[in-house]
Formats: structure tokens, C-alpha cells, sequence
């Protein structure tokens, strides 16, 4: 090999090793190799940014912000609490899950998804009393195998569908063809979560379930006409069996219930008296429960506000002062929810004859200018917003799912191409006020973006310095002696082998090159080469950091490294078999 590609082939294996001790993130790696090859003149500034004007690229960025419409509007948690129900077992529960997440995935970008579902799934498991991490490895399994199923399912796909264009523009992937390798692999891995995981996953205790001295508050919410729970049954409702919180008296017309019976029914304008810690009531508000507080009634005009914890200052001018003397609402334009004092929560009933002291903790419903308007207040010591706290946009659900529906039906049906259809879905998003403009800047994951772009100059590296076309001769000269199908095996073992220690991106735009080289050679379509990378980065079970679905459930679930090797590793060996024996049948 010339002294380019040695120096390209260092530096890829340089990145690996950084990447599989989780020494910096994917997207520093990744611009920080492909720094260093264009300072060395492997490649050339036009060559090295290429990646950031490939429309796969864009069109991942833009998908981000179509996923947060649905997610801020609350569409996606109506859909899952519909579906999902009450199942009897563990492995009802999962496949309960797993069909629609996969089915959602197969249309979204896997990330989004499963961020807008493991808080929806971990309240639906403490209802029905399943362990996270029973349900969130599966969670994140589900995405990845859904996403598999279209050629938009998964920012891999549209990776290599980008380089596959770059190096034939001739060639061509209908949105549904992948899911002849798609389908087949989501029901063998559905099959073998269901039967395997209650032997290889352990009944572990999420971050959540393992923190101590969390604050807890008092807090009542009345029941909306439009809540889920008017008409069931406290047990039905799941305000039984709430991680964290407790529902310990139900006021009705003047009336109230101090000892809860399961079977009360729930009825309209219902107050509710919870009690608990901040992380878990704010699931409250996606049953369309409102905080029954006079003052926050005031400020329920603007659609984003949010829950904000602040601590009273020793010197602050509220203090020795009752919350109705200091006429906080209209100080402050926030509303005060509840008040926790030296560790202790306050359970007076009227909130504006609490007197403040120092040191007091106040639970407020504010807009999203509070904290940065007022972390520098000397009336308080800290201020902080409550994450996830924006109350979804229920009446705007409809819109967003018809807006989603217009994007995949418009490309599926030939009418529009991918980018231009989800930069339209993202507009209208904003247009109807599904999201606010703050909101869809947030929603793009850019340390994603960048990882992804960069990894395309980098496989050009790999091309233009030859060291593709080398690492594919000796490839095919080691495995095609055996046949076609170990070559295949071996492509897809090397590519899925980088995937899970670097990233899936990255594998595939790395090993692009390589197989394309090698399909030029041997006579194999490209379109099979490309499925074959693609369903072999994506299929990254048997690592934490190999995709990042998986690094999102990580924490929340309470895993060990060990876990995703002992459920994801034989899973994964299962499908490569299988999307192997289908390439070589329909397209061999």
C-alpha cells in the first residue's frame, strides 16, 4: 500500500480504539481523524466535507425535527397508550412493544423514537409492575429492527443509499425493498426476545429506582374533560401502581375520599392529591392532569410553559413572607405548585398562606424564559427546569400525525422525493404550531449530524487512497477460494464487528468502499452489497455504544456491559445468517 493508505488505515484504527474505550465521543473521533487526513494531504478540503452537503445527511437532520413535532404534541404517547394496554406476562408486555416501535421506526429515525418512548415505556412497565430492564434493551431492539425495514427507517440506510448514489448514480432503492431482509430479521429477533430474555436479562434497577434523598412534593391535579382516565377506575387509570408517587385522597365536589379505593371511578374536574418525587409526576401531565392551582390557571395561556425547582436565598425578599404577601404570580409571571422544606414536603392545603423561609425548595409552572431570567436573582439561590416538563400539545396531535402521514405517504407513492418531503413536514410542524422554532433548533442531535457527515470524507480516504481496494483484495482472497456466500459472511462479519465498536455510521460509511470494491470484482449487484451493509451496521445488538438507541437505554435500565453481549450477540449471529441465505436467494 502506498504511504496514504497506511497512514488512512492508522488513523481509521487509531479512531477505533479511542471509540471502543469510550475515550471522546463518535463525533469528536471522527472530525478529529479527518482533520488529521486533511492536514496531511490524503484528501482535499472539497473531498473531506462532503459528507455535509450529501442530501442523506440533511434529510437525518431534518427527519429530528418532524420526530419532535410528533413527540411535543403528545401524538406518539396517545398512539402508545392505546396500544400497548395491560399485558399478563413479561413476554406479552414485549411483544406488545416491540410491533408498534418497530412499525414507527420503520418511518422515523430510530433515535427520536426511542427518546420519545422509554419514559412512556417505563411508566407503562411501573404499572404493570415490569422491571426497566426488561423492557428498554427490548425497547431499543425493536427500534434498530424496525428501522431495517425501510429504506428511511434508520440514518444508516440513508448513509449508504447516499454512497451507494455517489458511486453509481444509475442505481436505485424503492423506499420498501429492504424489507425482504427486514421483515424476516424482525421476526426472528422479536421471536427470540421473548423466548431468550428471561433467561439472559436480568431484573435490574434503573438509575431512577436506585436514587436516594430525591425531594419530594404535595401536589394536586384535577382531572381534564379530555383525560384518558375519565371513567376508569383508579386501578385502571394506573394510579395505583406509580413508581415514586403515591394518590392518597381524591376530592370530588366537596367531598373527599381519603383512603382511595382502586375501584373509585374518575370523573371530570376530580382533584387529585399526589404525593411523591418531581421525575415521576411529571407523567401525570401526559394523562392530561393539570396542576388545580388557581394562579398557574392564569398562565395556561402559553402553550410552553414548563416546571421549574427554585431555592430561596438566605438574603431573598421573600422570606418571613406568605406566598399571597408576596404576590408571586405577578412578580414573577410563574405559579407556585408545591413547597419542600428540610427535607420534608409541606401538605398545607392553601398554597398562599405557606410563609416562606430560606432554604425552601418551590415547585413552579413558569414560561421558559424563568430560569434564564432569574438564575442570577438574589431572591434565589438556584434555579433549575424540571427536564421534559412542557405539557404536550394535545390539540395539536391530529396535525402533527397527519403531517407525518403526508411525508411517507408523498414519497412512498413517488410524488415528492425524501428531503424535499420531510423539509415540507418540518415546516407545516412549525406552521401549525406543533413545535415552537426553540424547540425543533433543540431537537437536532448535531453531534449526530456531525459524526455521520464526517464519516463520509473519511470513506473517501479510504477510496482515493487505495487502501479500500487493498483491504478488498485480501478480503476476497481469503474468503472467496470458500465461495460467494463466505465472502458475503465475511463483509457482513467485519462491518458489523466495526459497528459495534465504533458506531453504526460509521461502520457503514467505512465499509462502503471496501464492499462496493468488492462487488465491482466479483460481479455482485451493488444494491446487494448495499442492503448487506446495511443491515449489518444497523444490526449493532451485542454493544452499549454501538448505537445509540442502545446507549440511551444503558442508564435507565440499569444494565451491564455483559448484558447487551449475552442478548444481543446471539441475536445478532441469527440474523446475519438469515439476511445472508436471503441476499444470496433473491439476488444471487
Amino acid at each position: 500500500m502506498s504511504v496514504d493508505a497506511w497512514l488512512t488505515v492508522g488513523v481509521i484504527g487509531a479512531m477505533v480504539l479511542v471509540m471502543a474505550f469510550n475515550l471522546a465521543g463518535p463525533d469528536l473521533v471522527l472530525i478529529g481523524g479527518l482533520t488529521v487526513l486533511l492536514a496531511a494531504g490524503v484528501i482535499a478540503p472539497s473531498q473531506a466535507f462532503v459528507g455535509f452537503s450529501n442530501p442523506a445527511v440533511i434529510t437525518i437532520a431534518v427527519l429530528f425535527v418532524v420526530a419532535a413535532g410528533i413527540r411535543q404534541t403528545g401524538g406518539l404517547d396517545y398512539i402508545g397508550r392505546g396500544v400497548l394496554g395491560k399485558p399478563r406476562t413479561i413476554a406479552g408486555a414485549q411483544l406488545r412493544m416491540i410491533f408498534p416501535v418497530a412499525t414507527i421506526s420503520a418511518f422515523l429515525n430510530n433515535t427520536p423514537v426511542v427518546a420519545m418512548f422509554v419514559p412512556l415505556v417505563q411508566d407503562w412497565g411501573r404499572r404493570n409492575r415490569i422491571s426497566d430492564s426488561m423492557l428498554l434493551m427490548p425497547l431499543s431492539y425493536a427500534a434498530i429492527l424496525g428501522g431495517t425495514c425501510t429504506l428511511i427507517g434508520t440514518s444508516t440506510n440513508l448513509v449508504v443509499a447516499g454512497m451507494a448514489l455517489e458511486h453509481d448514480p444509475a442505481i436505485h432503492f424503492p423506499m420498501f425493498e429492504i424489507a425482504l431482509l427486514g421483515i424476516p430479521g424482525l421476526v426472528i429477533g422479536t421471536a427470540f426476545i421473548t423466548l431468550a430474555s428471561r433467561w439472559l436479562l436480568k431484573d435490574r434497577k434503573g438509575a431512577v429506582e436506585q436514587m436516594h434523598n430525591v425531594r419530594e412534593y404535595t401536589i394536586v391535579m384535577r382531572v381534564q374533560r379530555s383525560s384518558p382516565v375519565v371513567g376508569k377506575t383508579i386501578e385502571e387509570a394506573g394510579l395505583r401502581a406509580l413508581d415514586n408517587v403515591y394518590l392518597y385522597e381524591v376530592e370530588r365536589d366537596g367531598h373527599i375520599h381519603a383512603a382511595v379505593s382502586p375501584n373509585l371511578r374518575l370523573k371530570h374536574n376530580d382533584r387529585l392529591h399526589f404525593t411523591g418525587v418531581i421525575d415521576s409526576m411529571i407523567d401525570l401531565r401526559k394523562m392530561r392532569l393539570v396542576p388545580d392551582n388557581d394562579q398557574a390557571d392564569k398562565l395556561r395561556g402559553n402553550p410552553d410553559r414548563r416546571w421549574v425547582e427554585a431555592v430561596i436565598s438566605a438574603q431573598s425578599s421573600l422570606e418571613g413572607r406568605s406566598v399571597k404577601e408576596s404576590r408571586f404570580r405577578t412578580r414573577y409571571n410563574a405559579a407556585i405548585l408545591a413547597v419542600h422544606r428540610h427535607g420534608s414536603r409541606i401538605t398545607q392545603r392553601k398554597i398562599g398562606d405557606i410563609v416562606l423561609q430560606a432554604a425552601d425548595v418551590l415547585l413552579l409552572e413558569a414560561a421558559p424564559s424563568f430560569t434564564a431570567k432569574h438564575q442570577n436573582d438574589l431572591d434565589f439561590a438556584l434555579v433549575s427546569e424540571v427536564e421534559d416538563s412542557a405539557p404536550p400539545r394535545y390539540d395539536r396531535a391530529g396535525i402533527a400525525l397527519l403531517i407525518l402521514a403526508a411525508m411517507v405517504v408523498g414519497n412512498v407513492a413517488g410524488l415528492i422525493k425524501l428531503l424535499p418531503a420531510a423539509l415540507l413536514a418540518a415546516a407545516a410542524m412549525l406552521v401549525t404550531r406543533c413545535i415552537t422554532g426553540s424547540q425543533a433548533r433543540s431537537a437536532i442531535q448535531w453531534q449526530v449530524i456531525v459524526a455521520i457527515a464526517a464519516a463520509f470524507g473519511l470513506s473517501v480516504a479510504l477510496d482515493k487512497s487505495g487502501a479500500a481496494g487493498v483491504i478488498a483484495t485480501q478480503l476476497v482472497d481469503v474468503a472467496l477460494p470458500l465461495g460467494r456466500v463466505p465472502l458475503l459472511a465475511a463483509v457482513y462479519g467485519l462491518t458489523a464487528l466495526l459497528a459495534g465498536v465504533v458506531s453504526t455510521t460509521a461502520s457503514a460509511a467505512l465499509m462502503f468502499p471496501i464492499a462496493a470494491s468488492i462487488a465491482s470484482r466479483q460481479g455482485i449487484p451493488l444494491e446487494a452489497m448495499s442492503y448487506l451493509i446495511m443491515l449489518a451496521a444497523s444490526t449493532a445488538f451485542s454493544t452499549p455504544i454501538g448505537y445509540q438507541t442502545n446507549l440511551m437505554v444503558y442508564g435507565p435500565g440499569g444494565y451491564r456491559y455483559t448484558d447487551f453481549i449475552r442478548l444481543g450477540l446471539p441475536m445478532q449471529v441469527l440474523i446475519g445468517c438469515s439476511t445472508i441465505a436471503l441476499i444470496t436467494y433473491v439476488w444471487l
